[in-house]
């Protein structure tokens, strides 16, 4: 069945947690459909887990569409989220409906992400009343990473866990479908996902939220250096795909591969008539 704003909603109000995984391309996606996750987020995280960039802010409206397209295509049942890019709603909110809209027709997404709270809700009032539906994102927001001085827990003290409990129920006025929550503590979690009627989905944040959300290289292991306090490594992919490039290289060094039953045959005559011809 194909998980829709509603299923999501019916999941947080019978307590059935919501899962999340990004994905960036057809085949890690259509993987994870067949798995039956709830969600694949399209994650601007593409900037540094596909494109080797140092943080999310280089990643492109082009880039969006590009992979928020392959992964439409292998989404069958999960509800597609697409990341809107830094700069692509901030300007003006007639730019934020349009980059939303190119998201939703040229992507084939089901819904955009924006990052904020309250200085965003004219653009998600905007972007929902184009009968586009918007997932919010609070607490570290990887796009303000220059203001934060780095991706640091948010919401420690008593203003900013305000602030964040504030701003949750701005973007739900707004008309935010869901809202991510991000590196903030726990207790603060549970406060918000008590607080709002809509889904929360935390990453970094508490088992109390409505559902959980990982990037999908962190969860299985494939992630090339540090990873945050949050994750964890519910398979070690990069060790198998490790020991099988390694197998492959030295078995084609070898002459071991391909072997014959990897190779196609031709009857004997051909070859002696070739043979023959180009002797």
């Amino acid at each position: 069945m194909k998980n829709t704003v509603s299923t999501l909603l019916k999941q947080k109000q019978s307590g059935d947690k919501i899962t999340m995984l990004t994905a960036y391309d057809y085949t890690i996606a259509k993987i994870m459909d067949e798995c039956g996750v709830n969600s694949i987020l399209v994650g601007d995280s593409l900037g540094m887990v596909m494109l080797g960039y140092e943080n999310t802010l280089p990643v492109t409206m082009e880039d969006m569409i590009h992979h928020t397209a392959a992964v439409s295509r292998g989404a069958e049942n999960a509800f597609v989220v697409a990341d809107m890019p830094f700069m692509s709603y901030q300007v003006s909110v007639e730019q934020a409906v349009i980059n939303a809209g190119r998201l939703i027709k040229e992507g084939g997404a089901n819904a955009v992400k924006l990052e904020g709270g309250a200085e965003v809700c004219e653009q998600i009032k905007a972007i929902v009343d184009a009968s586009i539906p918007v997932v919010a994102h609070l607490g570290l927001t990887p796009q303000s990473v220059n203001v934060f001085g780095g991706f640091k827990v948010q919401g420690k003290n008593i203003d900013r866990a305000k602030k964040l409990v504030e701003d949750a129920i701005k973007v739900q006025e707004a008309g935010a479908c869901a809202v991510v929550l991000e590196g903030i503590p726990a207790k603060l979690a549970d406060i918000i996902t008590k607080k709002l009627f809509i889904p929360t989905i935390g990453i970094g944040a508490s088992n109390g939220c409505d559902g959980q959300v990982l990037v999908y290289q962190d969860m299985l292991g494939m992630t090339i250096g540090h990873t945050a306090k949050f994750v964890k490594k519910f398979a070690e992919a990069g060790e198998v795909m490790r020991e099988g490039i390694t197998a492959y290289i030295n078995e084609t060094k070898s002459g071991a591969f391909p072997a014959p039953e990897h190779t196609y045959a031709i009857d004997d005559e051909v070859i002696a008539e070739l043979e023959k011809e180009y002797e």
